[in-house]
């Protein structure tokens, strides 16, 4: 107790560079912990986002493509699959349910989705969450809509209000204007691009695209709405679709299927192997941030042991006055590591204090921003050992500058330098 004493009190002396060191690790340990936090919040909203979902059917292309496109709304699809494969799919022994999605066209930056009533009883997400209303209900009408909880709040949208569709992704893209959509429901949070998505009848896509040939408007056609509701609007195509099967060991056999199927190339992925894909493709990137990291992290104890080798000049003679009324070398470098750790230990806990404050202060923004739920619990036992090699890192830095402060000579720690 009396070399923590006098470790305080030496550290007191010197508080603005214990201070400017003690910020020094802090900010590492926030970096270091903060890179993993997100790191591993991000993978488990996407891996959150679907669930329950055996496959994903869609165009040829790419699995991680073909995820991407129609789950998380990212890019673009290579093609449309047709509605007559659509059904030959669906009509298949081994399918229990199948939801068609229908992407291309959006609403003020957020992505318009056709599909049907089924998709609301089995799109699933985080450990097979079902799709539930903060208000109104499923579309009903043909020009219905049913909107995310992030489209919502971000557009001020309550049940009711009158919305325009645009042609395209981009937000400067030809609006729909004589085919409004009318606020029916919406849903209540999840965490995922369901939030940022308006969901309509597949037969309201063919709807408002009536009066439109490759992508333009034709010339002074316009089909009133009450037309259009009594109108066999017949769906030709779709950008993909979800599959739950019978049998979880019906997976591969299916899949065999789509991919062999011989009416258009068309492709069946897993969600849970594209999204290991993508981890994998995007592994290196995290592992080189990583190691950016634990760099920062070194350099903060380096800086540490710097410190301290800095300071002892000027505490040569209040080392040897302690060698002089007894101190032992156990006093003189404990003194010294005990200066160490108290800094590391100190830095470690503001660190983590000032991370868990930063994530819940940017936590809502990285939800609405980016669909990143940062979880805000305890540190695992990963990052608990982490913590502890750098507070074990810190006594280490500091037993190199406190043999050399006891190896220093009593009569040259005494001596008036001039």
């Amino acid at each position: 107790m009396i070399i923590i004493r006098l470790a305080l009190q030496s550290l007191r002396n010197r508080w603005i560079t214990a201070l400017l060191t003690i910020m020094s690790i802090a900010f590492s340990v926030m970096l270091l912990l903060g890179v993993e936090k997100v790191r591993n919040s991000a993978r488990a909203s996407f891996s959150n986002t679907i669930s329950g979902t055996d496959l994903i059917v869609g165009a040829r292309s790419g699995g991680m493509q073909l995820l991407l496109y129609s789950v998380f709304h990212i890019g673009n699809a290579t093609n449309n699959l047709t509605w007559r494969s659509y059904k030959e799919i669906a009509a298949r022994p081994e399918v229990k349910w199948i939801v068609p999605l229908s992407l291309g066209d959006s609403h003020k930056g957020f992505r318009v989705m056709g599909t049907t009533k089924a998709y609301f009883q089995h799109y699933r997400y985080r450990d097979k969450r079902a799709l539930v209303f903060a208000g109104g209900g499923i579309f009903n009408d043909l020009f219905d809509v049913v909107i995310g909880a992030d489209v919502a709040r971000a557009l001020d949208y309550q049940m009711g209000d009158k919305i325009t569709v645009a042609h395209g992704i981009g937000e400067i893209g030809a609006k729909h204007d004589d085919t409004p959509f009318r606020v029916t429901g919406i849903l209540k949070k999840t965490g995922t691009p369901v939030d940022k998505t308006l969901h309509v009848g597949l037969r309201a896509i063919e709807a408002i695209h009536v009066d439109w040939q490759t992508g333009t408007k034709i010339p002074g056609q316009t089909t009133p709405a009450a037309r259009m509701r009594k109108m066999k609007l017949r769906t030709k195509s779709i950008t993909a679709a979800l599959v739950g099967l019978k049998s979880r060991l019906q997976v591969f056999h299916f899949q065999r299927f789509v991919n062999n199927y011989r009416r258009e190339p068309l492709s069946a992925v897993m969600p849970g192997l594209a999204l290991h894909e993508m981890w994998a493709l995007v592994g290196t990137a995290e592992t080189a941030l990583l190691a950016v990291s634990a760099m920062v992290v070194v350099t903060a104890i380096l800086g540490l042991m710097t410190m301290i080798f800095s300071t002892l000049n000027e505490r040569r003679r209040e080392i040897a006055i302690l060698r002089s009324v007894g101190a032992g070398p156990q006093t003189v470098i404990g003194l010294l590591v005990s200066e160490a750790s108290i800094l590391t230990a100190l830095g470690v806990v503001i660190g983590v204090a000032s991370l868990y404050t930063l994530l819940l202060a940017v936590r809502p923004f990285i939800d609405r921003a980016y669909g990143i739920h940062l979880e805000m619990s305890a540190p695992s036992g990963p990052e608990l050992l982490v913590l502890g090699a750098i507070i074990l890192g810190g006594v280490v830095a500091g037993l190199l500058p406190a043999w050399r402060a006891y190896r220093q000579s009593l009569a040259d720690g005494m001596m008036v330098r001039t």
